[in-house]
């Protein structure tokens, strides 16, 4: 049996109005803040985006790490596809002591290192610090046992410290 569907124009349009809003509503905003998961350290603070890398620059110096990589989702916006996007940058923060330790506990958690800070700016100015604590980054890797567990909490002391110096007024 052959049925035909006939929907009329305006029927059409308000289908197509209707998934368009239900895909609008369900997207995330462009400054969507970094809110808080298991595992994660998150510190919105009063500092400006530009303000807060440089005083994650100098908290990192500061407490004797090392700054390893720093890609910026901003800056490659802006230089290959000419697009303005808030501020958001990556900047993995690790020493050759701890690579050491950790490569002779597990092999596999190599692939964690450098231990990555987000900043990211919001809609009011202000910018965020966000990590995934060490612990929780290398909780996978139970092959390294005691002394991976006992290096990430080292390393979890270590990154609440230049989390408080660079957030602090």
């Amino acid at each position: 049996m052959k049925r035909n569907c006939v929907v009329s124009r305006s029927s059409f349009r308000f289908l197509v109005f209707a998934v368009f809003a239900m895909l609008a509503l369900n997207a995330p905003t462009a400054n969507a803040e970094v809110s808080a998961m298991p595992g994660w350290s998150v510190t919105k603070t009063q500092h400006s985006y530009k303000d807060l890398i440089a005083k994650v620059d100098a908290a990192v110096k500061a407490n004797k790490m090392g700054l390893v990589t720093r890609a910026s989702a901003t800056l490659g916006a802006k230089a290959k596809l000419k697009k303005i996007i808030p501020g958001n940058m990556v900047i993995g923060v690790y020493r050759p002591d701890f690579a050491v330790r950790m490569l002779e506990a597990s092999i596999p958690a190599g692939i964690e290192a450098p231990i990555r800070l987000y900043l990211t700016e919001n809609a009011d100015g202000t910018a965020t610090l966000s990590y995934k604590t060490p612990s929780a980054v290398f909780a996978p890797y139970t092959d390294g046992g005691a002394a991976l567990r006992t290096m990430a909490g080292e390393l979890d002391a270590i990154f609440e410290k230049i989390a408080a110096e660079a957030s602090a007024p």
